[in-house]
């Protein structure tokens, strides 16, 4: 039975790794592979492009420009991180209904607040921002409602999760020791949860400071806008200053993050690394806010008056046709022909855009598994692995460090516009996300029956091939897969600087204030990441 049972889990896994390799294929058709593809100067621009990584502009000017950009984006970053962390709170204990003894009322506000969360992190930051533009007009809090609304959702949908997966024997001790919801939720479910949820929330940290860096397509300041003049500019040796600024915060906000982590599980008493990153965090909110406070001077009064509540209401109403002289786009035919075949071309790059992520990464992942470098796991130990797992490991950072859209902006100035310039700046981002995690799966698998092949006089290969892989394929997938959902939310940013899908046509659609073409296409963008979610999560259950 239980060998009938593997046999099963190992066809669907078959199966499954198959049919993404087939779709792959299938998302190749969707480039016209030609000469055609490359701008006439195309290689040129990357010799250039090239030849100022080793030369970046060091001059006194930049490098204050740079650190005064760098600020702005993480106070940006941390504004935004602090209002998802107040929706997550409020909205991921209502989605995982705990609140609640009674079935019905349990299930309503679970699916009603899960269904909220769904909405606030399918849409993208930079689209949150464009549409909070057009409401309130270029205000900082435009910025940060942008970066707290999706990262809320995710947040909320991560709490709600651990919140549910908690063991209910402690919750009942404390139930029947006297203790109310309130008392319950403080000393019974928040404790267990602490540390995953601390972790998580750093992570997401790292990720809104590189999605604070791209709010500069709308119009804020920081690294992102500084990057895009010298771009515009074609001062490539400037674009490398400010890049390399954003990749040092990213790596000292993900630094900070494997230090607290470890710290939070060591539990140590007295004056410790998790206490000073405590009060630097409040520190560090503190200065932010009353940087976007005082020094870019929003107003919470401004945002909410009534010249920004005519125009919401103004943008609102042409998001649904009202008051329109023509037909609204959503009730046209033609239209939703035309909307379709952008959301087709936005799948295609998608699918495209993980397969050659995929590829890289199977190609590196290897050597770049810290156990590999050091022989621990194969018992093969050769003088070049830890040059080879660094060299591969510096390219992660490199490569996940980088938004997506800063790589379309330079990527635009070789690869004419189109499908293949989006899949690859979706790529080169998110190589460097499945490495690093892929690389720790490897770190973390059970080397026992590895060695066995060793003892058993294996070659490394034969253990690598008949060991490793297996073990490690079904998590893999799942991180494969669960990227795949990432990339499909983002596609539509990479489109705004003339990469295809639907993003190219949202943003021609919203410059013209053609309001019921936007919500058209926001339409079948929602209606793209739901399927998306409902195909991963049915594709994780079979590589499980």
């Amino acid at each position: 039975m239980m060998n009938l049972k593997y046999t099963l889990q190992l066809q669907r896994k078959n199966i499954l790794s198959f049919f993404l390799a087939a779709i792959f294929i299938w998302s190749l058709f969707a480039v016209k592979w030609s000469e055609d593809l490359v701008h006439s100067g195309g290689l040129a621009t990357i010799q250039q492009v090239a030849l100022a990584l080793f030369n970046p502009n060091l001059s006194p000017t930049i490098i204050q420009l740079a650190l005064e950009s760098t600020w702005i984006t993480l106070a940006y970053a941390v504004c935004g991180m602090t209002l998802a962390i107040v929706i997550a709170f409020f909205f991921g204990i209502f989605a995982s209904g705990i609140m609640f003894d009674h079935t019905g009322p349990k299930l309503v506000f679970k699916w009603v607040f899960r269904g909220i969360l769904g909405f606030l992190r399918a849409i993208h930051e930079l689209v949150w921002a464009l549409i909070f533009v057009a409401m309130f007009g270029l205000s900082p809090l435009s910025a940060i409602l942008a970066l707290g609304i999706p990262y809320g959702g995710i947040l909320g949908r991560i709490l709600a999760d651990m919140l549910n997966d908690i063991p209910e024997e402690p919750i009942q001790a404390l139930r029947a020791s006297g203790a109310s919801k309130l008392q319950c939720l403080l000393y019974g479910y928040f404790p267990l949860v602490r540390a995953n949820i601390i972790s998580y929330t750093m992570y997401r940290f790292e990720c809104a400071i590189r999605s604070s860096a791209i709010m500069s397509f709308v119009g804020l300041g920081g690294l992102g806008f500084q990057i895009q003049l010298s771009l515009n500019d074609l001062k490539y040796d400037e674009v490398w200053t400010f890049l390399f600024f954003l990749i040092g915060i990213v790596v000292l906000v993900d630094s900070w993050s494997v230090h607290v982590r470890k710290g939070i599980h060591e539990a140590k008493k007295g004056f410790t690394f998790v206490s000073f990153s405590f009060f630097f965090t409040i520190l560090l909110l503190i200065s932010s806010w009353w940087f976007i406070f005082s020094y870019e001077q929003a107003s919470l009064k401004d945002l909410f008056s009534e010249k920004n509540a005519f125009y919401a209401q103004k943008f609102f109403a042409g998001l649904f046709g009202i008051g329109a002289e023509n037909t609204p786009a959503f009730l046209q035919l033609e239209a939703w022909k035309e909307a379709l075949k952008l959301t087709y071309e936005t799948l295609r790059m998608s699918v495209l855009a993980i397969g050659i992520s995929t590829i890289a990464m199977f190609l590196t992942v290897i050597p770049a598994a810290r156990n590999i470098a050091d022989g621990s796991l194969t018992l093969i130990r050769k003088w070049y692995a830890w040059l080879l797992f660094g060299f591969i490991r510096i390219l992660y950072i490199f490569s996940r460090a980088i938004p997506e859209l800063v790589w379309a902006m330079i990527i635009i100035f070789i690869l004419k516009p189109g499908i293949l310039p989006g899949a690859i700046a979706l790529a080169l981002h998110n190589f460097g996300i499945l490495g690093k995690l892929c690389a720790e799966v490897i770190e973390d698998l059970d080397e026992r029956p590895v060695r066995n092949l060793a003892s058993c006089g294996a070659s490394k290969s034969q253990m690598l091939l008949y060991g490793v892989l297996p073990a490690v394929m079904p998590k893999f997938l799942m991180y494969i897969l669960y990227r795949w959902e990432v990339i499909m939310r983002t596609t539509i940013v990479v489109g705004f600087v003339g990469a295809g899908g639907l993003g190219q046509q949202f943003k021609m659609s919203l410059s013209f204030f053609h309001y019921t073409d936007v919500s058209l296409l926001l339409l079948c963008y929602c209606i793209l990441v739901l399927i998306a979610d409902l195909l991963s999560e049915a594709a994780r259950k079979a590589a499980k």
